[in-house]
C-alpha cells in the first residue's frame, strides 16, 4: 500500500475465475479467487494460512463412474476426482495437511425444488464422506436451498465470502 496524505492506495486485486468443472490453485497473496453459480453444484476451498496457498473447485457431480469417460477428460467435474486433485495441486505450492482449512458452498436444488435429483444434496454428501474418510473436516458451509451463489476466496487471509441474489454476503 501506497500513502498519499490521509488516503491509503491498495494495489489491484487479482481476480482468478474457475469455471464450471474446473479448478484454479495459487500462492499470490494478491489473488483472489472466485466462482459463479454455484447452483446444485459446489464450490470447495483450501487454504494453508501459514504459506497462504489455496484452491478453489467448482465440481458439478458427486461421482465419476457414472461417466468414466467424461471424469477421463474433465476430473474436476466429480467430487471423488476432482478433490483429490485439489488436494495435491495445493500441497505441490507448499501447504501443509495440518494447517488446511477446508470450505464449501452450494448443493442447492435450482431447478429441483420437490427434490426429485437431490444432485445437490448428493454431490454434498459425496463430498463430505470423502473429506471424513480423508481425516478432513468442513470447516465453514453454506449448502441448500434454491438460490445459486458466488464464491470468492481472498489469497492474502483466506477469508471466504459467499454472495446469493437479494441476500447479505456471507462470511465463512
Amino acid at each position: 500500500m501506497t500513502g498519499i496524505g490521509k488516503w491509503v492506495i491498495s494495489p489491484p486485486r487479482k481476480t482468478l475465475v474457475v469455471g464450471v468443472a474446473d479448478m484454479i490453485v495459487s500462492n499470490d497473496p494478491s489473488a483472489e479467487l472466485v466462482t459463479h453459480s454455484l447452483g446444485s453444484c459446489l464450490g470447495i476451498t483450501v487454504y494453508d494460512p501459514a504459506k497462504r496457498v489455496g484452491g478453489l473447485l467448482h465440481v458439478m457431480l458427486p461421482d465419476s463412474r457414472t461417466d468414466p469417460v467424461k471424469a477421463a477428460s474433465a476430473p474436476f467435474m466429480f467430487v471423488d476426482t476432482g478433490v483429490p486433485r485439489l488436494f495435491q495441486a495445493v500441497y505441490s505450492l507448499g501447504a501443509e495437511r495440518r494447517r488446511l482449512v477446508t470450505k464449501v458452498a452450494g448443493g442447492a436444488q435450482p431447478l429441483d425444488e420437490n427434490g426429485v435429483f437431490n444432485i445437490g444434496e448428493r454431490n454434498h454428501q459425496a463430498l463430505t464422506g470423502l473429506l471424513a474418510h480423508s481425516g478432513y473436516v468442513i470447516y465453514g458451509q453454506d449448502i441448500g436451498g434454491i438460490s445459486s451463489r458466488t464464491l470468492r476466496m481472498d489469497l492474502t487471509t483466506g477469508n471466504v465470502t459467499i454472495k446469493t441474489p437479494g441476500a447479505n454476503t456471507i462470511f465463512l
